[in-house]
């Protein structure tokens, strides 16, 4: 029913597909007028669109002739003429969706088209991809296409100065890592002067490895940190006795959602090692918070699978890429826990100043775009969070490899046996092969097997991130065996060597299943690019890190009725199912997690901005006291009603509190709330109102006081700032408490975002506070002065 329903009703994409072959039509049509073009009257194409543009017409309506002209300028230019499908791709990102299209299918060049395209409009693309190696060689080799055409090209990575952050932003086309996009948006509403502002308003990005990018990374959310002094002391009895807790009876480990939380006697054991009585009183917060982060170091994190000891260092690794994250650490005193389970010396903590999750900064973005070989198992967590269809490109060739049935065994070492007997075997024939593995620890695994079996091989791994690059694309030579982590070098094509078509191309060998389907998928494309022949082959085990995650009790049942050969291999046909199952709750649970995460951060982020545009506003307006005056209304009211509550009648309103307040914050107004008598806060409030007034008329005689306006800007600032970053731990630690809610039965994102306001009301009263006080501070000195100038001239007038 569904089936005949689908045919009458095609998917999107295919609908898409027929519209945008005959676009590619039309596109073609150009072609021969363009190729008879000199250079330079192609080059005066740019500045025809660009007037174009200006004169009312839209993108779309030049893009046609605009693809024609990239795809002449990238013959001309780089040798090189875009296929149709291509085109297609192209076409699929300038609507704002992501083009999936297979590995080696060129989506470098794809961008181009894109990239030129919208940055006709004048207000920047940024093309997006998952490491330096990557924008750098995009930057280097797409970069000439761009400048051909009259385009300035910018590359945006790390360590560059400012200034050549800036210019890279003011480039029509910027390359570089979706990350340092993120840090620039964080560091720029950081600065203390508009002038240190390097990127301009967003427009448009096409993200390269789109499913890495907005998916994969999306699980962490970018935080630029300062250092502050960790309690080392702390850390190490955290340590000690996190190492004496046994599961279940001191804490419970929750392994699909990976999230830790103690148990009663757990507490207890915490309680009786400090001689306090309750751990969860709001004066031992912090005490519970390194004490969580100890238990979580223990169980959450692995050596040589999350992170590796370098030089004394914990180096953390990225799961999804095996590649170590150089500089990054953890945040919120996880990193110094993992320190102290390793018995190394600890560092100064990051305390957290700005943060923001990948998916609310390019959610920033007016239009998205991406490219990988990999999103349709994705696309509903695409359009959800980023509003984005996952369009099938077809490949220029159709694909000629094998992916073959997995074969199962009951237990890991069967797994290995196998690997090695199937290498060994390939490896015979000559034909490359190839090993996925999930971490480092596994890849070392696997060598130590092929040393017994006297095989030859290059290791790819964290530990050897230099040499990566070259290796993989070295992987489809006669002969060679690559051990490589997870998608080492990813982005970068494995050519085969001569003769090894014949003998079956890149044999491909998955070592476990991963926890969704996409990544299998991108090591299968590993093999079979651009109609090569090719193979793939996953030999996995039940009782690999999947199954025991997502699935531990369902395999125990399961084992009864298993039968299996002399090699260890399970003979049930349903097993496929099984696994494929598992691997779909893996999916679901994680997409789960990034929901939940996203939820949390959307409560922060709805803060983010209310902080961020008023300190924009304090930054841009030249008159701040203009800015702060209206907030002194807002504040006498809050302060009324904070200190007159119904509850208290009126001759216990403490009035020498608010009489002190209102002179610290309005000096020289004449203020005696203390000796007066009110039987309402109406009256009480007009007298203050009438405080306010004066104050505020005060105020406007000092606007043109240039240095009076600095001084007020920066205090504001500073303020702002270290506020902020209080509000931010108060929210890191609700976080952490909430979790612990959740176990009452109680609704976790309800109690964040209920919680959470009445934080935020707090901290942005006291941020208006702070900055009226310092507001006074500058001024009062200057008002001393004038009223000592006005006693001087009265005085001497008296003496005439």
């Amino acid at each position: 029913m569904i089936d005949s329903i689908k045919k009458i009703f095609p998917e999107k994409s295919e609908r898409q597909l027929k519209k945008y072959y005959k676009t590619v039509t039309s596109i073609n049509t150009i072609e021969t007028s363009l190729s008879e073009l000199s250079d330079e009257q192609l080059q005066l194409k740019t500045e025809e669109f660009k007037n174009a543009l200006t004169n009312g017409k839209s993108v779309y309506d030049i893009r046609n002739e605009a693809f024609a002209v990239v795809r002449e300028a990238a013959k001309r230019v780089l040798g090189m003429r875009h296929f149709d499908v291509q085109l297609i791709g192209g076409l699929v990102l300038t609507d704002g969706d992501i083009s999936e299209m297979a590995t080696g299918e060129g989506k470098t060049l794809v961008a181009t088209l894109a990239s030129y395209l919208i940055a006709l409009e004048g207000k920047g693309v940024h093309v997006i991809t998952v490491n330096e190696y990557l924008a750098k060689r995009d930057f280097e080799t797409m970069g000439p296409l761009h400048q051909f055409l009259g385009l300035a090209v910018g590359l945006n990575i790390p360590n560059i100065s400012n200034a050549q952050k800036k210019q890279a932003y003011q480039a029509d086309i910027t390359y570089g890592i979706g990350t340092e996009f993120g840090f620039d948006f964080l560091r720029d509403n950081m600065v203390r002067d508009l002038s240190q502002i390097v990127q301009r308003p967003y427009h448009y990005a096409i993200i390269d490895e789109v499913d890495s990018v907005l998916i994969d990374e999306a699980k962490t959310p970018l935080i630029i940190a300062g250092k502050m002094m960790a309690s080392a002391n702390l850390h190490k009895v955290g340590a000690t006795v996190a190492k004496s807790f046994k599961e279940d009876s001191d804490f419970q480990f929750d392994r699909e959602s990976k999230t830790v939380s103690l148990t009663d006697d757990g507490v207890t054991k915490i309680e009786r090692a400090f001689g306090i009585d309750n751990l969860f009183d709001l004066e031992h917060q912090t005490l519970y918070h390194y004490m969580i982060q100890s238990v979580r170091a223990h169980v959450l994190f692995e050596r040589d699978v999350d992170y590796i000891i370098d030089e004394n260092e914990i180096k953390l690794i990225d799961m999804f890429t095996g590649r170590l994250m150089e500089g990054r650490t953890m945040s919120d005193g996880l990193h110094q826990a993992i320190e102290a389970k390793e018995g190394l010396e600890i560092t100064e903590e990051n305390k957290s100043q700005a943060s923001v999750t990948i998916q609310n900064y390019f959610r920033m973005y007016p239009k998205l775009s991406g490219m990988t070989g990999t999103a349709k198992t994705e696309e509903k967590e695409f359009q959800s969070v980023y509003g984005m269809d996952v369009i099938q490109v077809p490949t220029n060739k159709p694909i000629a490899r094998e992916d073959r049935p997995d074969k199962v065994f009951m237990t890991k070492e069967n797994k290995y046996a196998e690997v090695v007997r199937e290498t060994k075997e390939t490896h015979a024939t000559g034909q490359p092969v190839l090993i996925g593995t999930t971490s480092i620890l596994q890849s070392d695994k696997i060598a130590q097997y092929l040393d017994e079996a006297g095989l030859t091989y290059e290791l790819l791994n964290a530990k050897s991130v230099e040499q990566e690059i070259k290796l993989i694309s070295l992987a489809g030579q006669k002969d060679n065996i690559t051990i490589a982590t997870n998608m080492a070098g990813r982005g970068t094509d494995i050519v085969l060597g001569e003769g090894v078509a014949e003998l079956g191309g890149l044999h491909v060998v998955g070592t476990e299943r991963h926890e969704a389907r996409r990544i299998d998928n991108q090591l299968k494309g590993r093999s079979g690019r651009q109609g090569d022949p090719g193979s793939s082959q996953f030999i996995i085990s039940i009782e690999d890190d999947m199954i025991d995650r997502f699935a531990k009790s369902e395999r125990e049942r399961k084992m009864k009725s298993l039968k299996t050969n002399s090699s260890g291999k399970i003979l049930n046909t349903d097993i496929h199912k099984f696994i494929d199952t598992v691997q779909k709750i893996s999916e679901g649970s994680n997409y789960n997690i990034r929901e939940f995460t996203l939820k949390l951060d959307d409560v922060v982020n709805d803060q983010r901005q209310v902080v961020y545009e008023l300190r924009d506003l304090l930054l841009k307006e030249q008159d701040v006291i203009s800015i702060l005056s209206p907030m002194i209304d807002g504040y006498f009211d809050q302060l009324i009603e904070k200190h007159c509550t119904e509850t208290i009648v009126p001759e216990n309103w403490p009035l020498d509190i608010i009489q002190s307040e209102l002179r610290r914050v309005a000096p020289h107004i004449e203020v005696n709330v203390a000796e007066k008598k009110f039987e309402t806060t109406e009256e009480l409030r007009t007298y203050v109102q009438a405080v306010a007034k004066a104050y505020q008329e005060e105020l406007k005689h000092w606007t043109n006081h240039n240095l009076l306006q600095k001084l007020i800007t920066e205090g504001s600032l500073s303020v702002l700032d270290s506020l902020w970053i209080k509000h931010l731990e108060a929210m890191t630690r609700l976080k952490e408490g909430v979790g612990i809610r959740q176990y009452q039965q109680e609704d976790p994102l309800r109690l964040y975002q209920n919680d959470g306001y009445s934080i935020f009301e707090h901290t942005f009263f006291q941020i208006k506070k702070e900055m009226l006080y310092q507001m006074a501070k500058q001024l009062k000195p200057l008002m001393d002065r004038e009223l000592e100038k006005e006693k001087q001239a009265a005085e001497e007038n008296s003496h005439v």
